[in-house]
């Protein structure tokens, strides 16, 4: 068996607060092999943006520790690499679409000139070539008239056109994987219908992997190959992505996908998890899924849970859910 692209293991970042350094994820591990769409969810706040930052480690440093874990990148740990090779690695190698692309375009500069940046540092194009490399990556993306729009500032374009100016950026170096934060964020449903197909699109034509963050389940289902479900800072459950959607474990796995809405339904609300997601300063000694569970047990609120593996290629982080599994009252 071939060794994954990426292998995050037992990662723990903590941030700085007013308090001391509370723990924003926890012992999340990971893989994800070449060519392969893994999809992250969870709601906000689970941990989905943090772990990918730290790929990049795009972490503010005074305010951000990483207190234990490995981030394995072709076997070399992206944690303690030198600065001069995350520098080569941003963009070139590993490259992210972030979730708001207003945000993230410099709104002085025009779109030819913020995406002949990166072909200069990685490509040591510039002049005719970058600007023809840039017309050819807004052609790739689908942006009419790219010569025009080349010449374009950020608030001339509509929210997808600007996403596709983002992912346009993120494929110039032709990247081996693609870091999708919430990608149709913000979006209507036919824009993101269409970002999602070029990324899909993209990605077998450049044979790239992918990290897909999202909190739509319906996009993870049509998109990803594996699942992988974050809560409160911790992977819960990991499947491929018809064997979780078929057979969810964990709870709040299911909770999630319960919440969905579905056409043929003559429901008149929907479902939903009670509670909220507890803040990374809140202790919860046991599972801290536990608050909001209806199938909870003493074990439950006693101590953490560890990931078993539940069947072929599926794991939970929740016991006596798999045990009610194994003896066939699932």
């Amino acid at each position: 068996m071939s060794s994954p692209l990426l292998s995050i293991q037992n990662l723990s970042v903590q941030f700085r607060v007013d308090t001391g350094w509370v723990t924003a994820i926890d012992d999340v591990s990971l893989d994800l092999a070449a060519g392969e769409c893994v999809g992250l969810v969870g709601e906000s706040g689970s941990g989905k943006s943090v772990t990918a930052l730290s790929i990049l480690r795009l972490h503010e440093r005074t305010t951000t520790r990483i207190s234990s874990g490995l981030i394995l990148y072709q076997g070399q740990d992206l944690l303690r690499a030198p600065g001069s090779a995350m520098r080569r690695i941003r963009g070139s190698e590993i490259a992210m679409i972030f979730q708001d692309p207003m945000s993230s375009l410099n709104p002085v500069l025009t779109i030819a000139d913020q995406m002949s940046e990166t072909l200069r540092q990685h490509q040591g194009l510039a002049g005719a070539a970058a600007r023809k490399r840039v017309v050819e990556l807004l052609g790739l993306v689908r942006i009419p008239d790219a010569a025009r729009r080349a010449d374009d500032y950020p608030h001339h374009l509509s929210g997808g056109m600007r996403q596709r100016v983002m992912i346009a950026m993120a494929i110039a170096c032709k990247p081996r994987l693609l870091i999708a934060d919430e990608p149709t964020t913000a979006l209507d449903v036919t824009i993101q219908a269409q970002i999602m197909e070029l990324l899909r699109d993209l990605r077998r034509e450049l044979s790239m992997s992918v990290m897909l963050i999202s909190h739509d389940l319906g996009v993870i289902a049509e998109f990803a190959q594996r699942v992988i479900v974050m809560y409160a800072g911790r992977v819960v459950e990991g499947a491929p992505v018809a064997q979780l959607f078929r057979r969810p474990v964990h709870p709040y796995t299911m909770g999630l996908i319960a919440a969905v809405p579905k056409l043929d339904s003559e429901a008149s609300r929907l479902a939903t998890i009670p509670g909220r997601i507890p803040g990374p300063q809140e202790v919860i000694r046991g599972c801290r899924f536990s608050p909001r569970c209806t199938l909870a047990r003493d074990c439950c609120l006693a101590e953490q849970p560890s990931m078993q593996l539940v069947s072929d290629h599926q794991s939970a982080r929740c016991p006596p859910r798999i045990l009610a599994l194994s003896e066939g009252h699932g």
